[in-house]
């Protein structure tokens, strides 16, 4: 039997770009909940794990990208059997609350912001040739014109991960090397790894690809 999936999307991108992994999902089986990641004025991080750990439900497989990785042990803490595969995510420390952005990275976005604070959307963080690959030419237009706009103050959050989370059922599945820390601190705690030739949005290239490796890295778990 499939279990229930959630897809816990980046804060900082449209939903559109999941919608394709969505229905790969589904078409392998899965009952696919993608989770809302609109945040409302004066809402952060937090907001986001109470408003996704509402959806767990026994024996959930959950599935993180990106920022949501940090978030993802403490919604999977709240689902019984419930397995985590990290999709070309960051991950939380082992014990401790971490932040949103590390500390140069947060001085990179404080110099992106406008004269109230607002960040541009994600898809201008960088210039077009820098995302060249990234995004798929003609799925530009429409994640540019998704992604919201938050609050340079968001990423002064933190979170602290459950007690041993990282001792929990968790897989890895990375796209390239850019989080290539994160590909070894999983295989130092025995986790199953899986990695793509893509780069970070490479489930909107091949979401069927991407589809078979989440589900074989969360039955390579069930089989432990």
């Amino acid at each position: 039997m499939c279990a229930d999936l959630l897809i816990l999307p980046s804060p900082l991108l449209a939903a559109s770009a999941y919608e394709g992994l969505a229905e790969a999902l589904r078409a392998l089986g899965h009952d696919v909940t993608l989770a809302p990641a609109a945040l409302a004025d004066g809402e952060g991080a937090a907001d986001l794990v109470s408003r996704w750990s509402a959806l767990a439900r026994p024996g959930l497989l959950v599935v993180a990208h990106s920022n949501a990785g940090l978030a993802a042990p403490s919604v999977r803490s709240r689902s019984e059997g419930a397995r985590l595969v990290f999709m070309d995510a960051a991950l939380p420390p082992e014990s401790g609350p971490t932040a949103l952005a590390p500390e140069g990275f947060r001085a990179h976005l404080a110099g992106l912001a406008d004269e109230h604070g607002v960040l541009p959307p994600w898809t201008r963080w960088w210039s077009r040739d820098d995302l060249a690959g990234v995004i798929p030419a003609d799925r530009f237009g429409d994640l540019d014109r998704g992604c919201p706009r938050l609050p340079l103050s968001y990423f002064d959050g933190r979170l602290t991960p459950p007690p041993d989370w990282a001792a929990a059922p968790s897989a890895y599945l990375a796209f390239g090397d850019t989080y290539a820390a994160e590909q070894e601190f999983a295989r130092a705690h025995g986790w199953p790894v899986a990695v793509v030739d893509g780069q970070h949005l490479h489930f909107m290239h091949d979401p069927r690809t991407v589809a078979q490796r989440v589900v074989a890295l969360a039955a390579a778990l069930t089989d432990r």
